[in-house]
């Protein structure tokens, strides 16, 4: 019985949720992207300067 309870109150809250439109999917969307290949562009680098200041200490 408590599990019908919590889906119908699921139905209820999902009714309730305001959806992002299209624009603002693709908005979020280009942005997480963008910022995770920068991100990687970033610990690229940093790895790569620190594999060659480590490479001094070998």
């Amino acid at each position: 019985m408590r599990l019908w309870n919590f889906c119908k109150n699921v139905v209820k809250e999902m009714k309730v949720v305001t959806w992002p439109n299209v624009k603002q999917t693709r908005t979020d969307t280009t942005t997480v992207i963008g910022t995770s290949i920068i991100m990687a562009i970033f610990l690229g680098l940093v790895d790569l300067i620190v594999q060659w200041g480590l490479s001094f200490l070998a």
